[in-house]
């Protein structure tokens, strides 16, 4: 079994302009979660989009993935996944959408892929990315850029893994 390396020495680049949708609206849960992996897809991050939004749809099913403070966590590892990879959505203002969150629905959704093997990375991104959105000028930070470039940097910079 081969170890896994920690983000912070793979210097992997977890989200990017491309993958960020602004003045996102989307229908329900299922649909944010499918216009954000077609970014990942578009991007060859996915390569199995079907495949890949099959096991999201599963995941949702298992247990609502909305977090307090208006936030959509949708997530899954999957064997159509190159690499980690968070898509963003920041809806439109009036819009939201519900990930079955006990305080509402979200205006942020952050949509997580990761390799099938990458089981502790997965966690590893899920821990530390929830830890950033608990704190609220997190989150308005991400809902106030309105610039794919800041969030993009905002959601990398959040998920700078010190070294073990």
């Amino acid at each position: 079994m081969t170890e896994e390396l920690s983000l912070s020495e793979t210097g992997a680049v977890l989200t990017e302009p491309d993958l960020v949708i602004l003045e996102m609206e989307a229908a329900d849960r299922y649909d944010a979660a499918t216009q954000l992996a077609e970014r990942m897809h578009r991007a060859g991050r996915i390569t199995n989009l079907a495949g890949f939004l099959e096991q999201v749809s599963a995941r949702e099913h298992q247990m609502a993935t909305g977090l307090p403070g208006g936030i959509g966590l949708p997530h899954a590892r999957s064997e159509f996944v190159r690499e980690t990879s968070i898509a963003v959505g920041i809806t439109r203002y009036g819009h939201s959408v519900d990930f079955g969150a006990s305080d509402g629905p979200a205006t942020v959704i952050l949509l997580i892929a990761t390799p099938a093997a990458s089981f502790s990375q997965h966690l590893e991104v899920l821990a530390t990315i929830a830890r950033s959105l608990f704190r609220p000028s997190f989150r308005d930070s991400l809902r106030r850029a309105n610039d794919a470039e800041v969030i993009a940097e905002l959601i990398n910079s959040s998920l700078v893994f010190f070294d073990h």
